[in-house]
């Protein structure tokens, strides 16, 4: 049976789209040419744009339900870092043909699954024909106490320095997707080359994490383009340095097996990208504190270093690795 293929933005828009709108009444259903959100009295409105494009972010034939949940967890991997409670989203989405029934339904419900999984709705965007690829630009709004969003640039010397999950899934998952030669050889069953897989497709927004940063953190951003690349996007907007125990990386067990039948794949755990795991600092006195609302939050939380005033990273026993390997994403 041929696949419909949906021509028009108004049924586009009201039969997949819509439905993902209901329940916030300012998305106006997604029937006017604009929003209204009302933050509550006592709280800032908190907004990131990260847009993904097939090719970059995403396989054209990755299952459009992924496509979807990746779109908007992005976005809410950077709302979480800021110590905020995801509220609404819109969404741009430039198509390169019209899409077929199946692609639209699967892509509604990844981003269905995603915005129930983080408390959020669509409120509005845009959808058009365009050449290239495929591209989707969410902007996610987000709540934090007024004055309270967690910085990027505020770590300070005697910080301690933590991670969230496992870093490096998403980057070996990625090469695992490329058919690259080297994955092919990697000691690992079928279950956990799809993990793998799974954690590049489907990135884990740290909401839960969010009130643990409010209390306790100094600094704070989610992992994008790898650790030691965001590491120092965080020393440097401080005007601080880091020393960072690399031996201290959580590994998932797939990622350990990895590293052990090739020890050349350990600059992928840090500088791979694609984590979106929550890269924060915490006083030292709140440090125990952190890790208890942490663990009571079901995230666990890894200390991997500390700040120090000398503005330059140390990474002891892997200065000659981390000198030879890409130290993260770029897209230029």
């Amino acid at each position: 049976m041929t696949d419909r293929v949906i021509t028009g933005e108004t049924a586009i828009i009201r039969d997949y789209f819509a439905p993902l709108a209901a329940g916030y009444p300012g998305a106006f259903g997604l029937t006017d040419d604009c929003a209204a959100i009302t933050p509550p009295p006592g709280f800032d409105l908190i907004v990131k744009t990260d847009p993904i494009r097939e090719g970059v972010h995403f396989f054209a034939d990755d299952p459009p339900a992924t496509i979807g949940w990746k779109a908007l967890a992005v976005n809410v991997s950077d709302l979480a870092s800021k110590g905020a409670a995801p509220h609404a989203y819109t969404m741009a989405l430039s198509l390169p043909a019209a899409p077929t029934a199946h692609w639209l339904q699967e892509f509604a419900r990844g981003l269905f699954d995603a915005q129930k999984a983080y408390g959020c709705h669509l409120i509005g965007g845009d959808t058009d024909k365009a050449p290239g690829p495929l591209s989707i630009a969410i902007t996610a709004f987000g709540l934090v106490p007024t004055g309270k969003m967690v910085r990027r640039g505020t770590a300070r010397p005697g910080d301690l320095i933590y991670v969230s999950g496992t870093l490096g899934d998403a980057a070996l998952g990625l090469r695992l997707r490329r058919n690259d030669s080297d994955a092919a050889a990697w000691p690992l069953g079928a279950s956990s080359r799809d993990d793998l897989v799974d954690r590049y497709r489907r990135p884990q927004a740290r909401v839960q994490l969010s009130a643990a940063l409010l209390a306790h953190a100094s600094a704070s951003m989610d992992i994008s383009d790898g650790l030691i690349k965001d590491l120092g996007r965080m020393t440097s907007a401080s005007g601080v340095g880091a020393t960072v125990n690399l031996a201290k990386l959580p590994l998932s067990s797939a990622a350990r097996a990895v590293v052990a039948h090739d020890e050349r794949m350990r600059a992928l755990i840090w500088g791979g990208g694609d984590d979106y795991e929550i890269l924060c600092t915490v006083p030292c006195a709140a440090a125990q504190a952190f890790e208890i609302e942490a663990s009571c939050a079901g995230v666990g939380v890894s200390l991997i270093g500390e700040i120090n005033a000398d503005r330059a990273l140390a990474f002891p026993g892997f200065e000659a690795a981390v000198a030879a390997a890409p130290d993260g994403w770029d897209h230029f």
